[in-house]
């Protein structure tokens, strides 16, 4: 399978990649220096080993092509026009060699690569001089950043390869997928493990035992309604673990949410309190190793990295515009323009910028070197370090397994936490919760994070006829503005009515042609 020569590769020598620019990721010795033969000798070894899993090449494809196109284009929050695979995606006509999905894939596996390799190395190859302490926390972050690798797998393709030693492959390179049950169990054991040796607190941007419960509370939420089989109640028990764990984050951490939302995708507040996981990046590194978020730009120039304007006009749904209530203003100019909107942080030289556009994705959009006090930053090398899973979405996962498989709940607890965010985006108090409440807040909060294409994967567990109604009632259709007047634009071409295989995307055509057990039935992991 292609994997193979990524994981494989790996498997011989770790190719450590630029990851950050809090001081807790920086002074990372050269790659050429580090091999598993004269690394991994002291505890600094470890924390820069590690440090390099949080960024760079094995993320940077991923999150340029697939973070936003898998996460809220496919899901209907966003969409592009004049590339030909993001509307597929729009459209649900993706095939098996939609570079995108493609990208997914490679990207997932070289994450998983490079997390393995650090593994096999640190439990190998550090000497009896290092605390134990010290291995088992630096096993702990890469384990973590392999299970939400194998988690996002799992909710594109259900059943995949479940690869723990890349070396394995050298001798054996055909490897069967593995039961979509197999994949979440194995996920969520490293993140036990991760849970169990990470520390309470660390450096800024470092994984802690909230980020790894955080994200255990994630799986189980969605694991839980595996068995239902697309129609039924979830799994009680796989809810009370979500409970548990979210119930942890929430009550024992100590963390709160940020009080000003739109702060939260601003550089000056990258890694705050409500920063569970943030991949970390570096200005001025090399194509497809740093943050390029900002090629989605909608703006010219005057707000960009280095004087060159942005590449794609990503840009809200008129779905997504219409979830926004009137009152819903914060989060709202948070996460997109509109025509006429003004941004005092961007340009802020220059008197800040007013959006002349129709509409157009602010989230990831930082502006200027000056803007940002990075005189390296490029237009393909963001400094924001995008959080892929933040304080506020525990909260909804809390209230979420809370409620199970009830209609709705006013428990304490559940309403406490939910809102919680939504008096942080200015919005009144609610006094009873229904799912369907839930999952608006979910989208509105979490919009342009990647995340809702997640959502409705996770409804489709238990009730596949509501997911796939959802879907066919979209508008996923841009729009545009004119004296306050909003107008629906066509179609970017003829969408295909969503149907019970929308919710699994196709192996990608590479990997059968280099792997055809790919196509075979999956089977079940040896733990």
């Amino acid at each position: 399978m292609k994997i193979k020569k990524t994981m494989a590769a790996a498997g011989l020598c770790l190719a450590l990649f630029s990851a950050g620019c809090s001081d807790s990721f920086l002074d990372r010795p050269p790659i050429s220096q580090i091999s598993a033969d004269n690394f991994y000798q002291t505890t600094n070894d470890l924390r820069l080993a590690t440090a390099a899993l949080y960024g760079g090449k094995p993320w940077g494809d991923w999150n340029f092509n697939c973070f936003l196109p898998i996460g809220d284009v496919l899901s209907g929050n966003l969409a592009v026009n004049y590339w030909g695979d993001a509307v597929q995606l729009n459209t649900f006509a993706v095939t098996g060699s939609n570079e995108i999905m493609i990208a997914n894939w490679k990207g997932m596996y070289k994450v998983i690569a490079h997390c393995n390799v650090t593994i096999k190395a640190i439990e190998e190859k550090a000497p009896a001089s290092i605390p134990e302490k010290d291995k088992l926390g630096a096993i702990a972050e890469a384990k973590f950043l392999r299970a939400f690798a194998y988690y996002n797998l799992a909710l594109l393709w259900r059943d995949v390869p479940i690869i723990k030693d890349n070396t394995e492959l050298i001798s054996t390179p055909l490897v069967h997928r593995n039961p979509l049950e197999d994949v979440f169990r194995f996920a969520a054991n490293d993140l036990l493990f991760a849970a169990k040796n990470l520390p309470v607190k660390d450096a800024a941007g470092r994984l802690t035992t909230w980020s790894a419960q955080g994200m255990l509370s994630k799986v189980y939420l969605t694991w839980a309604g595996v068995e239902a089989k697309g129609n039924g109640p979830r799994n009680q028990a796989l809810l009370d673990s979500a409970k548990l764990h979210a119930g942890n984050v929430c009550k024992q951490s100590g963390l709160s949410l940020l009080p000003n939302y739109a702060d939260l995708f601003k550089t000056q507040f990258n890694d705050n309190q409500e920063s569970l996981f943030a991949l970390q990046w570096a200005p001025g590194t090399g194509w497809l190793e740093g943050n390029m978020l900002q090629v989605y730009s909608p703006g010219g120039p005057e707000i960009s990295a280095a004087g060159q304007a942005g590449w794609f006009g990503i840009a809200p749904t008129y779905d997504l515009y219409k979830q926004y209530a009137k009152e819903d203003t914060i989060r709202r100019k948070a996460t997109v323009m509109l025509k006429g909107d003004y941004y005092p942080e961007l340009n802020a030289a220059g008197g800040g910028y007013k959006f002349v556009g129709n509409a157009g994705l602010k989230k990831h959009i930082i502006g200027t070197r000056i803007d940002n006090s990075a005189p390296t930053m490029t237009l393909t090398s963001s400094i924001e370090h995008n959080a892929l899973l933040r304080l506020a979405e525990v909260y909804l996962i809390y209230a979420e397994a809370i409620m199970g498989n009830s209609t709705s709940t006013s428990n304490a607890d559940a309403l406490l936490y939910f809102n919680k965010v939504r008096t942080r985006a200015g919005l009144a108090a609610v006094t009873s919760l229904d799912l369907e409440t839930l999952f608006r807040e979910r989208r509105v909060e979490l919009a342009a994070e990647g995340h809702f294409w997640e959502d409705l994967v996770r409804l489709s567990y238990y009730n596949e006829p509501k997911a796939i109604k959802k879907l066919n009632e979209q508008e996923r259709v841009l729009f545009t503005i004119e004296n306050s007047v909003v107008t629906k634009s066509n179609p970017l071409a003829e969408i295909t009515p969503a149907n019970t295989t929308t919710f699994k995307l196709p192996i990608p055509s590479p990997e059968v042609t280099a792997n055809p057990k790919l196509l075979e039935a999956p089977v079940p992991y040896s733990f």
